[in-house]
């Protein structure tokens, strides 16, 4: 049975290796909120972190309590680093602040390499006009990043900090191909997890990588899974459904919730991670943990770290 039908499925690698398990759907509708209580809360005594067969995610229950914590383009707004997004500096005082796991955003370079940086536009965090795809490695290596950091490349940031884990974001076509040769270079399947606005790329980085490297919902994957009753869903073909380990989500898209404790809990009985971004205010997170989601992304490293410290939730560094 397909892993959103409704018995227990056996997850096997792109070598046929058994990895781990998922359970099928709830009743209902993947998103719906039946099982949330009065209070809009409902009872979140019993939504743990699933296991998901992959080391990734799956290190968070080495740590019972314990939630990802993602450094967000390295905590781009911690008061040390304004200016300074997806620098190795920034990542390096994420890492000293006992993160381990990063955010990123890569876009391809002229000749081929994996560019650390968000925008399509150089203007923004450079100063400098044109598009990151016009330049060389070594081009971006000289435009600095608020006056000061050159423009990372992904394999510099996957050296630098070798305990690291990094969800990648990929931005740009022909970034699939460039990550998935990276990635076996470097033997980091369980170093990263992939995600993408686009589900053509992230078409292409599943088929290239052979399932082996965890993956976050493309946007369609996202709403099928939210909207489709689970006697429909279930029999949603591939193509639509997609072959996901993480809903990775805003709390809200406008004035409409999108995090809710029905949808985590239905993501946990799918074997399915939820996590949320960009979570600043601690009170938010607060209130996000409370219905059970397994990972927040920060810009605010200090706060979130702070909050998490406090509740008992920091996944320690092994």
């Amino acid at each position: 049975m397909s892993r959103s039908g409704e018995a227990r499925e056996d997850v096997k690698d792109g070598h046929g290796h058994l990895t781990g398990s998922r359970l099928g759907l709830a009743e209902g509708s993947p998103g719906s909120t039946s099982d949330v209580g009065p209070t809009g809360v409902g009872d979140t005594a019993s939504v743990t972190t699933p296991r998901t067969g992959r080391p990734f995610l799956d290190a968070v229950l080495e740590q019972p309590g314990a939630v990802l914590a993602f450094a967000h383009r390295g905590g781009a707004a911690h008061p040390d680093l304004l200016g300074l997004e997806n620098t190795l500096t920034a990542f390096s005082h994420a890492y000293d602040l006992g993160y381990r796991y990063l955010e990123t955003d890569v876009h391809l370079s002229a000749d081929g390499v994996l560019l650390a940086v968000h925008d399509a536009a150089l203007d923004r965090v450079t100063g400098e006009a044109g598009s990151v795809a016009d330049l060389t490695a070594a081009q971006a290596a000289e435009v600095l990043v608020g006056g000061r950091e050159p423009v990372p490349t992904l394999e510099d940031l996957l050296d630098a900090l070798p305990e690291a884990r990094f969800n990648v974001d990929l931005k740009s076509d022909g970034a699939a191909a460039a990550l998935v040769e990276l990635i076996t270079a470097r033997r980091a399947h369980d170093r990263v997890l992939v995600g993408s606005f686009s589900p053509g790329r992230m078409r292409e980085f599943r088929r290239l990588s052979a399932g082996l490297v965890a993956t976050s919902a493309t946007p369609p994957e996202v709403a099928a899974f939210v909207a489709v009753p689970r006697a429909s869903y279930r029999n949603l073909p591939a193509t639509v459904v997609g072959d996901f380990d993480a809903l990775q989500l805003p709390r809200r898209r406008g004035p409409l919730p999108v995090v809710t404790a029905g949808l985590v809990r239905r993501a946990h009985r799918a074997g399915r991670h939820v996590h949320v971004w960009t979570v600043d205010d601690p009170v938010e997170a607060d209130e996000l943990l409370a219905l059970g989601v397994d990972g927040l992304m920060t810009d605010r490293t200090d706060l979130v770290r702070d909050l998490l410290v406090g509740r008992g939730r920091w996944l320690e560094a092994p």
